[in-house]
């Protein structure tokens, strides 16, 4: 951090600076105040240029400068140099952006006094919570949400089609047989590979898709919402295909829309977007859960079993499958340093990092896929209670207890390795290990694992689409 006064005004900018050069206190009080006023002690700020940062260092040192600062046009990293050199230099040396320089000189003129310092970086943030009571929100929702339309369905007398068939009363449905869950993950794969390497073409596809299909889950959210709390029923009175217009639904499309229309505008402003990220995010995660519904114990355990094979292996084996020894999930999950990012993550700012967050907003992230894989077992669990007639919901409460449980130890190996974990690693066996003995001990296991011949509905493209992406990014940070 650097911290530049002048009459009584005091900012702060952000500096990237390497330890390893001359270390900076960790505190404000404890930071080497430099003054202008001499001419030894100057805080000198240089343009980068062809030059390395070490002879940079060296000539300013040379010349009596007791600091460097090095104003960057380009993205900041980290300066450095052979480690000869690191023990030639005794004078801070840091990087800020020429932005930030311009800002300054305008602001404190020629009188300017500067500290450097490095605040220590806290590893627990609260940001974990908020992100842990994100998910469990939309955990909980989408499998209540799923179990009462289950449970609307039966009480409207809509009776299951015998043999596999589809329910024309349900949509278009088709039923999920395990050969057509291996289809879907060997298409996660060869789409998770292609965004690896067309990142910055198919990162634009996604992002028109991630606003189509969270604008419609926001719509089917809210409409929902509405219709429970029985608000704006009254109708036009023309018809356009057969389909009716409420008033409801469309000032509800409008502001979905426009919401969707919003965060594609501004989603590169770090500061506020990411609440409108998440709002759409959370949308589309309650939608899938109550839309898409897994016929049987089966279809969940092939399911989910595969996707943790698919999450750990390209988190921690195609390490050493690429050239860079970069995992190829967190390098589609991050993107590039600077650029378009992909929208399938909660995220929420760590508000403990003020510091890196002058230089760029911090965030704790969460995949879509954390979500969604997992809810659809607690999504079945809910609608098996529904079809035993369970008042306690024992199989949705206990499924739900297993993902919170989860979701602890994630974060907690996280906090502990210091590095983010896969989070389907502790999340499916959770799960799935719950819900069976929960089975178990009730003696439900055979009716558990058989399920129902309910099929699988099918989304609009847009949805199935970014389900793929979505899927992909199970990587909390």
């Amino acid at each position: 951090v650097l911290q530049i006064s002048a009459g009584g005004l005091d900012r702060k900018y952000c500096i990237v600076n390497n330890q390893s050069w001359t270390p900076l206190s960790q505190t404000l009080d404890d930071a080497v105040r430099i003054s202008p006023d001499v001419v030894k002690g100057k805080a000198l700020v240089v343009r980068r240029g062809n030059c390395s940062f070490s002879q940079k260092a060296l000539v300013a040192q040379s010349l009596g400068a007791t600091t460097l600062l090095i104003a960057s046009t380009i993205p900041l990293i980290i300066p450095s140099a052979n480690d000869s050199d690191y023990a030639k230099v005794h004078i801070p040396l840091a990087l800020m952006r020429n932005r930030d320089f311009l800002e300054a000189q305008k602001e404190f003129g020629e009188g300017m006094l500067v500290k450097l310092y490095a605040p220590p970086h806290s590893k627990i943030d609260p940001s974990i919570a908020v992100i842990l009571l994100i998910s469990m929100v939309t955990i909980v929702l989408g499998g209540y949400w799923s179990g009462a339309c289950e449970r609307d369905r039966l009480n409207s007398g809509v009776t299951e089609g015998g043999g596999g068939e589809s329910k024309a009363d349900s949509g278009e449905l088709f039923l999920y047989s395990p050969l057509k869950v291996v289809v879907f993950v060997a298409m996660m794969c060869g789409m998770l590979v292609l965004m690896y390497y067309f990142y910055n073409v198919l990162v634009y596809i996604i992002i028109a898709i991630f606003c189509l299909a969270s604008a419609s889950a926001l719509f089917s959210c809210l409409d929902a919402v509405m219709e429970k709390i029985g608000c704006g029923t009254i109708r036009y009175d023309f018809s356009i295909r057969n389909w009716n217009f409420s008033v409801r639904s469309i000032i509800l499309a409008a502001v979905c829309i426009s919401i969707a229309v919003v965060w594609g505008v501004y989603r590169n402003e770090e500061r506020w977007i990411w609440i409108l990220q998440d709002l759409l995010g959370i949308a589309f995660c309650l939608n899938f859960m109550k839309t898409i519904s897994l016929s049987n114990f089966k279809i969940c355990v092939i399911l989910l079993s595969l996707l943790l094979v698919y999450d750990v292996f390209f988190v921690f084996i195609t390490p050493f499958l690429t050239k860079d020894g970069v995992s190829i999930m967190v390098q589609v999950a991050l993107g590039p340093a600077s650029g378009e990012k992909l929208p399938v993550v909660m995220r929420v700012p760590r508000f403990s990092a003020w510091a890196q967050n002058l230089c760029g907003m911090q965030f704790s992230i969460l995949g879509y896929g954390d979500i969604i894989v997992p809810g659809l077992l607690v999504a079945y669990c809910s609608r098996f209670d529904v079809w035993i007639n369970s008042s306690k919901k024992i199989y949705f409460v206990s499924c739900c207890i297993a993902y919170l449980l989860g979701m602890i130890l994630t974060f907690a190996v996280m906090l502990l390795s210091g590095m983010g974990q896969p989070a389907l690693l502790y999340l499916v066996p959770f799960t799935l290990i719950t819900s069976t003995v929960v089975a178990a001990c009730r003696g439900e296991l055979k009716q558990f694992w058989a399920g129902t011949t309910y099929e699988v509905s099918v989304l609009p493209d847009p949805y199935l689409i970014f389900l793929h992406y979505c899927l992909m990014q199970s990587f909390p940070f």
